[in-house]
């Protein structure tokens, strides 16, 4: 544990050096929620009926932005090396800067959430259901995309190829995030698809580490 919390201060402490670079992800996540108002009109009705999906896709697309460099930095400069020889297991160490990534990117992008909610005139019912579909939703995609990103060390062009790898594995997690705040919002229950999300989270946190974990040490290899 106390390996995991080293790391976890190292990863957030590079983090808040790099300000912009999370500055950038929230940015990005701001902007691609109010350009649809832009491109759809702005009649009411139809902002509150895909402002849902509008905003999970949104932070889905920014989620994915500082994922390349989530051990690309460490793996140039020798980093992962050493923490593969060191007493700490590498599935421990993924954990670790998977929850940094999360901390850094995932939690602000929950912040900004109902703030864009209201401006894509979502329902008040939904803003709840939305907090915690993406609270049980986004630690799923760095975790996924850990894995992605460990395969694509190395690589040329692998933000493209990243893209690739991750999207397909991320489609239900979208669909059921949508869907819970969908079904708060028409009065309808959305216990069904918040288990859906923990299980995929139990998931993602039994196996993604582990294969991460691999896709490193053959990078290093």
């Amino acid at each position: 544990m106390s390996g995991f919390m080293a790391i976890l201060k190292r990863d957030l402490h590079l983090a808040t050096r790099q300000g912009m670079d999370n500055m950038m992800v929230v940015m990005f996540f701001v902007i691609a929620v109010v350009l649809f108002p832009f491109g759809v009109g702005p009649e009411p009705n139809i902002l509150a009926r895909i402002a849902a999906g509008v905003i999970w896709v949104a932070a889905l697309l920014a989620s994915m932005l500082s994922l390349e460099r989530l051990f690309q930095t460490d793996f140039e400069d020798g980093s992962l090396e050493l923490l593969s020889l060191s007493p700490i297991t590498l599935e421990v160490a993924v954990l670790a800067k998977v929850a940094a990534h999360w901390l850094t990117t995932g939690l602000p992008l929950i912040v900004a959430a109902p703030l864009l909610a209201v401006l894509l005139n979502m329902n008040a019912e939904g803003f709840p259901m939305l907090i915690v579909a993406l609270l049980l939703g986004t630690p799923s995609l760095s975790l996924i995309g850990a894995v992605g990103a460990a395969l694509i060390l190395g690589s040329r062009r692998g933000g493209v190829l990243l893209a690739l790898l991750i999207l397909p594995l991320y489609i239900p997690v979208l669909i059921f995030g949508v869907s819970a705040v969908d079904a708060v919002i028409g009065g309808f229950e959305a216990n069904a698809q918040l288990l859906i999300l923990g299980a995929f989270l139990m998931g993602a946190l039994a196996l993604c580490p582990w294969a991460a974990a691999a896709g490193v040490r053959q990078a290093i290899e």
